[in-house]
């Protein structure tokens, strides 16, 4: 983990683990960095019974210590144990995961007025900095509070984490902005697991063979 790492996402999934003589679920997160040069790297596993605060930290802080650099923004959805654990461990910045809000959005307007309304939200996406991306979602906001107010509030609340990726470079934005990336990295994880079905204990899930990086081939991460 030579390299500075300026975006860091994580994802998560549950797995079956035997503990004690009984089978539990715990928390797998992975935790994907992004280089200044533009590359998706893995660069932890963490296994937990739970994503409270201390969880969060104990794994960030593994990170660090394995030499993990520079980071400046965290992209996940909204889970307040992880955002102060960036705080306290990182002083980063927290971009909630833009497909997932608009997923949450979405839910105060009506199913046949979707469209729409993503597409006008969109549109603060779609600007060339961060000072008019503001200023575009506050007119949008302002656009559907009559209609929509717990989405407008929605808005205003969180127009910080939807748009902190904006404070960087154009040709970063697109790896920035989102978790989604992670989720065929999920997908296959999960798919490897199911043919396990019940790992024998927690160090089992950080076998190489469970783990594929992001070019395809398969890479090893120690479990903390």
């Amino acid at each position: 983990m030579a390299r500075r790492h300026p975006g860091l996402r994580r994802g998560r999934l549950y797995l079956k683990v035997r503990e004690g003589g009984r089978i539990v679920s715990v928390a797998a997160i992975i935790a994907v960095a992004v280089s200044t040069d533009g590359r998706r790297e893995i660069v932890g596993l963490g296994i937990g019974p739970s994503e409270a605060e201390p969880f969060w930290s104990s794994f960030i802080k593994g990170l660090v210590r394995r030499g993990l650099t520079g980071v400046k923004l965290v992209i996940s959805d909204a889970h307040d144990g992880l955002r102060h654990a960036i705080t306290r461990v990182l002083s980063a910045t927290w971009q909630r995961c833009r497909v997932h809000w608009m997923r949450n959005a979405l839910a105060h307007v009506s199913k046949g007025q979707h469209t729409i309304v993503a597409a006008a939200i969109r549109q603060a996406f779609l600007q060339p900095d961060a000072a008019a991306a503001r200023q575009t979602w506050r007119h949008v906001a302002d656009q559907l509070r009559q209609r929509w107010p717990k989405l407008a509030t929605l808005m205003d609340d969180s127009e910080h984490d939807v748009l902190a990726y904006m404070a960087f470079p154009t040709q970063h934005r697109t790896k920035l902005h989102s978790t989604n990336p992670l989720e065929r990295l999920n997908k296959e994880v999960k798919r490897r697991a199911d043919v396990v079905g019940i790992f024998p204990n927690e160090a089992s899930i950080a076998r190489p063979t469970m783990l594929p990086n992001l070019s395809g081939g398969l890479c090893g991460i120690g479990v903390r």
